[in-house]
């Protein structure tokens, strides 16, 4: 039995219970408690405060944990990361009043800096050679200046909304944070097979994401052409049709290009396009 720590609530939760979900591991959420065990799967989940997963998985309380990189980079815990999830993604900056110009990291020298990640800003001011007084604060880092209690601060930015209402700007993004599924180093044989079975159902459900499976018409003195302009995971499976000179086409599209590629392959006479999600993708 696998035991894994995730964050008991938030974004980072909601997006790791559909990561499970669509991995088929089933779960009860109707009466959720610290510790709740898969009906379909050898795995437990264990619910708790993100700062607190590093030092669990690390001390082998839990075998795995889904974390933020930046509470992982902080915790400085002794896990080893073994895959990049991708989601809840964010970035640690060091942000200063909007109305003050911002000649580089030397405006930092003798500054009081509020923020609730002082391993990471100590290391990035003394890899870059500023001295500044570092406050620690749990909480509303970003009222810090409004209210005299800091020059600055080094806090999580996602969208910048908060830094507006606070009249702060970003002037360093110091690094750059996604989930990240982390383990302990000591798992025993039987554990990291079970945990094999949980990459292969995660690789299948990531790889799937932005893809979608689309079928056509194609005429097939256009086939070629048709088949050039098509980037899928490998040759397109090409089927005769009942009516002569045409066949049907399946291929699986990335969403970012989607649009672009469909339009060329209108232009070479390619109809009734078809467009269906995928749920997984096994490669």
């Amino acid at each position: 039995m696998l035991r894994i720590a995730v964050q008991a609530k938030g974004r980072l939760f909601e997006e790791t219970m559909a990561l499970l979900g669509e991995s088929d591991i089933k779960l009860s959420t109707t009466k959720r408690t610290l510790l709740v065990q898969s009906s379909n799967f050898p795995i437990e989940v264990l619910f708790l405060r993100d700062d607190d997963i590093p030092q669990t998985v690390a001390t082998g309380v839990a075998d795995l944990g889904i974390v933020g990189e930046n509470e992982f980079m902080e915790k400085e815990e002794d896990a080893e990361i073994i895959k990049r999830l991708g989601f809840s993604k964010c970035r640690l900056s060091l942000a200063m009043p909007k109305d003050i110009e911002y000649p580089g990291l030397s405006w930092f020298d003798g500054k009081k800096i509020a923020t609730s990640y002082p391993v990471i800003l100590r290391n990035f001011l003394k890899k870059n050679g500023v001295n500044a007084e570092i406050h620690v604060i749990t909480g509303s880092v970003e009222v810090s200046p409004g209210i005299g209690l800091a020059d600055a601060i080094f806090d999580i930015v996602s969208s910048g909304s908060t830094l507006v209402s606070n009249r702060l700007k970003e002037v360093e993004v110091v690094m750059k944070s996604e989930a990240l599924l982390i383990g302990n180093k000591n798992m025993s044989d039987e554990k990291k097979e079970v945990l094999e079975e949980l990459l292969f159902r995660m690789n299948a459900v990531k790889t799937a994401e932005d893809k979608k499976y689309v079928l056509m018409n194609a005429p097939k003195d256009k086939l070629e052409e048709i088949i050039a302009v098509l980037p899928g995971m490998k040759s397109p499976t090409v089927m005769p049709l009942a009516q002569e000179g045409w066949c049907s086409v399946h291929t699986v599209l990335d969403e970012k290009r989607f649009w672009e590629i469909i339009g060329k392959l209108k232009g070479l006479g390619a109809e009734g396009i078809l467009v269906l999600p995928i749920e997984k993708m096994i490669v």
